[in-house]
């Protein structure tokens, strides 16, 4: 596989296309741990992937979802976007957030996100 680098620009663009389940089944480790802010980290592939899934069934419609920036270290990624969603309840949300990924072997090994809740 690419360089780190080329890895987590291709899982950032599938993300910005709408493709962030397909991105997680090929660039996620099986015993991934991933993170809301502060909430208790959920761990494995299953456990994160319904996590996703609901996530993603919630939402009725994307108005934008854009990187902003994206820096990469020797085993470490950071990706800095804005999203826009309606959820299915009729609600909006606007939302800047910071991803932070550990990578080993080509793939997530922990992520965790940062955002403002509520």
């Amino acid at each position: 596989m690419s360089d780190l680098n080329s890895i987590d620009k291709e899982l950032n663009q599938q993300i910005t296309q709408g493709k962030a389940l397909d991105a997680f089944e090929t660039y996620y480790a099986d015993d991934v741990v991933m993170q809301e802010n502060t909430d208790d980290p959920r761990k494995g592939k299953a456990a994160c992937r319904e996590a996703e899934h609901q996530f993603f069934a919630s939402i009725e419609q994307v108005h934008r979802v854009e990187l902003i920036s994206a820096a990469v270290g020797a085993d470490v990624s950071f990706s800095e976007w804005s999203f826009d969603f309606t959820y299915k309840d009729g609600n909006r949300r606007k939302m800047e957030q910071v991803s932070r990924r550990r990578w080993k072997d080509g793939k997530v090994v922990d992520e965790r996100f940062y955002y403002k809740a509520g």
